[in-house]
This record gives C-alpha cells, sequence and structure tokens, in this order.
C-alpha cells in the first residue's frame, strides 16, 4: 500500500562514505565517528536491520560508535542467530580490540524484524544488566494466541513479550531507558505494533496521551505515553513508506532516548 497525503522526505546516503574507523566483526560491522577516533571510552548503540548507512549517519550526530547488524527478513532470523548466547560478548570484544575502545555505555537499537535479536539478547541476565537503553521502532511483534486474530481484542502470545515487559518495568521504575515507536501498520497474520503497544500499556496501567503533531521525517504523531525512564509513540499511517519514515528518525529518536 501507497499513500500520498503526506510527504516522506529520506535522508540522503553519504557518498564518498562518512570519515571515521570500520572494522568487520564477527558478525556486522563497527564504525566510530571521526571525531571519536582519539578517544579511548565512547558510547556504543547496536542496531539491528535496515542497513549500516542510516545508523552511521546518527552515530555521528549523537558522538556514538555503532555495530551495525543486518543479518535478513523476518524477526525469527535474528532470534536465531542471538540464541548463542555468546554472540554479543564476542562481537563487543572483537569490536573493541580492533576499534581500540572501550565502552562507556551500551544501548540496543531496532528496526522492524530487528527486535528478535534484542529479544533474545535481553533474556541473558549479563547483557540486560549492560545494556542502559533500548529503542524499538514500530517492530515489536509477536503472534496470536489461536493463530489469527481476535474479531475485536486480540489475544496475544506472550513467550515474544514478557522480556520487554520486565525492561519496561524498569524503565518506569527509573531503572532503564525504554522508547518504542509504532505506525498503525496491521499485517494480519502477525500481531500489530499497535496490538503489542496496547497489550504492554495495559500492563504497566498506562495512558497514552493524544497528541496531533508533526513529528521527524514527515511523520504525524497520534499519541504518547511518557512515565520516567519509558516513552512509547504513536504515529499514523498504515503503508510501507510510513515504516521507512520511522527508520530515517533514528537520530531523533536517539536524542529522545538520552
Amino acid at each position: 500500500m501507497v499513500e500520498h497525503n503526506r510527504p516522506h522526505p529520506r535522508l540522503t546516503k553519504p557518498d564518498p562514505p562518512l570519515p571515521g574507523k570500520r572494522a568487520k566483526l564477527v558478525a556486522g560491522s563497527l564504525f566510530i565517528p571521526q571525531r571519536l577516533a582519539r578517544k579511548k571510552q565512547v558510547p556504543l548503540f547496536l542496531h539491528f536491520h535496515g542497513g549500516p548507512w542510516v545508523p552511521e549517519l546518527a552515530a555521528v550526530k549523537r558522538g556514538m560508535a555503532v555495530i551495525t547488524i543486518d543479518t535478513g527478513s523476518g524477526s525469527g532470523i535474528y532470534a536465531r542467530q542471538f540464541t548463542d548466547h555468546a554472540l554479543l560478548a564476542q562481537i563487543l570484544r572483537d569490536a573493541e580490540q580492533q576499534g581500540g575502545v572501550s565502552f562507556s555505555s551500551i544501548t540496543l537499537t531496532a528496526w522492524s524484524a530487528g527486535h528478535g535479536a534484542v529479544r533474545e539478547i535481553l533474556t541473558v541476565p549479563e547483557y540486560y544488566a549492560q545494556v542502559s537503553k533500548v529503542l524499538l521502532i514500530d517492530g515489536l511483534h509477536t503472534g496470536y494466541d489461536g493463530g489469527k486474530p481476535g474479531p475485536l481484542e486480540s489475544k496475544l502470545e506472550r513467550d515474544h513479550l514478557d522480556t520487554f515487559l520486565k525492561y519496561a518495568q524498569d524503565a518506569v521504575a527509573g531503572k532503564k531507558r525504554l522508547l518504542i515507536t509504532h505506525s498503525e501498520i496491521f499485517p494480519g497474520t502477525f500481531a500489530s505494533t499497535t496490538e503489542t503497544a496496547d497489550w504492554l500499556l495495559a500492563q504497566l496501567n498506562l495512558k497514552r496521551t493524544l497528541t496531533l503533531k508533526p513529528g521527524p521525517m514527515g511523520t504525524q504523531q497520534l499519541s504518547k505515553v511518557r512515565r520516567n525512564g519509558f516513552g512509547l509513540i504513536g504515529y499514523a499511517g498504515n503503508s510501507a513508506p510510513d515504516h521507512v519514515d520511522q527508520l530515517h528518525s533514528l537520530d531523533v529518536y536517539l536524542k529522545w532516548l538520552r
């Protein structure tokens, strides 16, 4: 589906690539912006899904190093990759050795299918403790209990949501930072990001504040929730361009998360 009511501006892919230090890792790739190249300790975010250049632009603007991991299509492929619970530690060691730095903080960001990697990483207590911030961009999905949506409110499978609920509870308590964004896209065969957001808010006993205002990259914000370190923002749109708008807003979301 395509809609033409709103503009869908896009970032420009740098050509040549942004200056800085790059390294291929055991999985994914590291980019340290040039202005951070001489620092011995830098903040890091790992971004899952959507390619490297949008996260690299965000890394330059936010003064962070980034590891981008783009494994393929579907959250299952990211989840399976990180069922190897030693992998993230290997990636971080490899990045520190090749980059000649240590990481002062670790943030996980994911667009769409990339949330599968974040979910698996957070199931490991050691990693859960290390990760201070999480950003989920239009990508918190799960299955329907019974395999299909209900006629009204659908019952969702909790197994892919409980880890994020725990992290959200810690964010509400001020122990972590979590920002979730969603569109109005309805996939049909699995739960939409609107449905999972509503489920999460119900578990947290939080309610949306209705807001009608422009968002980044031509988006239209409809609602928001904020409680201590927890934030959730709902956007209009049920088309593919609306989904990509949010990926290209990564830099702004990182700013809000910090």
